[in-house]
């Protein structure tokens, strides 16, 4: 077990490259813009609908 921390610890530090300050920015940003253009077409479905199935219980 202590055999397997080692190499994990040794793995992550000298084997992975990890991404630059600058690369996990423009990341975050690109998902934050993707999360809400997401969120706002759900919530135009939503609205859409919600209408739709108003209307249609109306005739009712």
């Amino acid at each position: 077990m202590v055999n397997y921390a080692k190499e994990s610890y040794i793995e992550l530090m000298q084997k992975v490259s990890w991404p630059s300050w600058s690369e996990l920015q423009s990341s975050a940003l690109v998902v934050s813009i993707a999360s809400l253009i997401i969120a706002a077409v759900v919530y135009l479905m939503d609205i859409t609908f919600r209408t739709l199935l108003e209307n249609f219980y109306r005739l009712f």
